[in-house]
């Protein structure tokens, strides 16, 4: 499994709109071949904050297939214009996990 980590700055004043959109957007995302699910998480410190956690199959199920698909131009319509700055999107693998004790 791949986890695709975005932090997100809204610009001031679009939180409402952007998690609206976002409620439209998320749809497009699910639909594609291995997404597993995702998290948008809104900051508490900044209004303007928010965290995008995406699950993956692959990397190259987010970089290629998502990224290459008429679905991504939905989203980026749908998305985009809100972010200043634009985010940067990363990867990452799972190396250690741990639970609370039984």
């Amino acid at each position: 499994m791949i986890l695709e980590h975005a932090l997100l700055t809204v610009r001031p004043a679009e939180q409402a709109a952007f998690e609206s959109a976002f409620a439209r957007a998320r749809q497009l995302i699910a639909a594609s071949p291995g997404f597993r699910g995702l998290r948008l998480s809104r900051c508490l410190e900044r209004d303007d904050g928010y965290l995008l956690l995406v699950e993956w199959d692959r990397l190259e199920d987010h970089t290629e297939g998502f990224r290459g698909s008429a679905a991504y131009q939905e989203w980026k319509a749908l998305l985009h214009g809100f972010y200043d700055p634009f985010p940067v999107v990363e990867h990452f693998t799972t190396v250690l996990t741990a639970e609370p004790p039984a």
